[in-house]
């Protein structure tokens, strides 16, 4: 099969033949707004500890959802039986659901318009889908990985892991909009776990290869160097189990696209959600602080900062061509100068604000599985890069006194994306422009707009990285999707620093 082109298993079911059946009986009542979704994802699962299989697991998630608005209200049902008298039954009862839901809505429901894509058809880059590669060869390589690490005398244990994802989905509306997409994903991770006799440390260290909207080519080479990290990580986990614990106080920090990712996703991406903004979304760490009423004039950080969603980016886990409501993906400025310009937004709530993106949804709708509601979600939220930008070592090198902060791992953020601390996995002194060793139990305090605010210097496009998560989590009930965040190297001056172990009463 050609690795851009629709699974035919997929395109074999009776997609259209479904479709027509919900829309006609939906058309037939008379509803201003009806879509038909049918959708089949199929993830696999391999964990391998020092050389052993652990687990393996191969699920497929197969069935269709109906969504409507009649009088003014949402309905919304969903099947699984792939025949066209349960479309039509779970169609009865979207509508049944709506008209009940209707005597209870004060504000009709009204979608902003969107141009009519027909037949339109997108498949995420990727070469080799990985599902097509046989399970004994990649278990073979994550054995491998574990085996190469162990080999080496600071590492106790090892464990490597791969999620997989294919993504089918077809969606048809009352307008006219027929759309049929397949995305692929890829996590691989690498553990190494070690101990130091002498301090009684023990602790680890994960690759810092990011998931990725990529094929099995990732696993061979493509857009990540396994063989040198896999060489230097052994070295690096024995320097760090060595290595003193951090001095509290007031740093410089030089922050690595491998951190910066996830602080990003926590502190602006879920921050400039709409729903959030406007109080219709606290689940999962609340709404936020970047209220609608500061559109404009909130002053998110220096003027270097330059924010911008996009579900567009190759390779991006939030990347697609059209979205859960027939919406094409697009990028757009979410802070501009270091102010806040922009929001994510779905057709509703394009609706509701129409004087944000021409009053048309930037394409954020999405819904994880065919049981489930298409809601708000995250575009891959990035920080650009300057033009012209200094190096990681340039960076480092104008910090006198400062840390070099790598990798992710733990973090806290408040109900309104405000106050917060993040930690990660490695961190290396910096004196007079130069890395001079690892410290540990290193974690970085401060407000999102202060933390921002303090970033003098942003890396150049060399820098930029894209990193990102599978398991991004919203809504009751609960959905989960992956996201990816781009950013470079930058340099942030000031920052509170904590000393984890003391804090903890070590």
């Amino acid at each position: 099969m050609d690795h851009r082109e629709i699974d035919p298993t997929f395109l074999g079911l009776p997609l259209r033949e479904l479709g027509r059946a919900a829309l006609e009986r939906a058309a037939a009542r008379g509803v201003s707004h009806a879509d038909f979704r049918l959708e089949r994802t199929r993830y696999q699962h391999l964990a391998v500890r020092d050389g052993a299989l652990q687990g393996a697991s191969d699920v497929e998630d197969l069935g269709f959802a109906v969504r409507v608005v009649h009088r003014g209200a949402w309905g919304f049902a969903s099947g699984v039986a792939l025949e066209v008298e349960e479309v039509r039954r779970v169609t009865d009862r979207a509508l049944a659901l709506a008209e009940l839901a209707a005597t209870m809505t004060t504000v009709p429901v009204e979608l902003a318009p969107e141009p009519v894509h027909a037949d339109a058809t997108w498949v995420s880059a990727h070469d080799v889908d990985p599902f097509s590669v046989p399970t004994t060869e990649k278990v073979d390589v994550l054995r491998d990985w574990t085996s190469r690490l162990t080999a080496h005398r600071v590492v106790d244990h090892a464990a490597a892991s791969l999620q997989q994802v294919q993504e089918n989905k077809y969606y048809e509306d009352l307008a006219g909009t027929r759309t049929t997409q397949q995305r692929v994903r890829v996590m691989p991770t690498f553990e190494a776990m070690g101990s130091d006799e002498r301090s009684g440390t023990f602790d680890s260290m994960t690759t810092l290869a990011p998931p990725a909207g990529r094929g099995w080519e990732y696993l061979t080479g493509t857009g990540w160097d396994w063989d040198a990290e896999l060489a230097e990580v052994p070295d690096l986990l024995g320097e760090k189990l060595r290595a003193p614990g951090v001095e509290p106080g007031t740093y410089d920090l030089v922050v690595d696209p491998s951190n910066l990712w996830l602080t990003i996703h926590e502190s602006i991406g879920h921050a400039t959600e709409l729903d959030r903004a406007l109080g219709y979304e606290a689940s999962y760490a609340g709404t936020s602080f970047a209220t609608y009423d500061r559109l404009g004039s909130l002053v998110y950080g220096s003027p270097v900062m330059h924010v911008t969603g996009d579900r567009t980016v190759e390779h991006g886990l939030a990347t697609t061509g059209f979205d859960d409501e027939g919406v094409a993906t697009q990028q757009w400025d979410l802070v501009r100068d270091g102010i806040l310009v922009g929001y994510q937004l779905d057709r509703a709530m394009a609706h509701a604000r129409p004087e944000l993106n021409g009053g048309r949804s930037n394409g954020c709708a999405y819904a994880d599985s065919p049981a489930h509601v298409p809601i708000q979600r995250m575009a891959n939220v990035s920080l650009q890069p300057a033009p012209d930008g200094p190096s990681t070592d340039e960076l480092v090198a104008r910090v006198e006194r400062g840390i070099y902060v790598v990798g992710d791992r733990s973090w806290s953020i408040d109900m309104q994306r405000f106050n917060f601390q993040f930690t990660g996995q490695r961190f290396f002194r910096i004196e007079d422009g130069r890395l001079a060793g690892q410290v540990r139990d290193v974690a970085y305090q401060a407000t999102t707009t202060d933390f921002w605010g303090s970033m003098e210097a942003v890396g150049g496009p060399d820098t930029w990285r894209l990193g990102g998560a599978f398991n991004c989590g919203k809504a009751q009930p609960g959905q989960v999707a992956a996201v990816s965040h781009g950013c470079p190297s930058a340099l942030f001056r000031g920052v509170r620093i904590l000393n984890t172990a003391q804090e903890a009463g070590a």
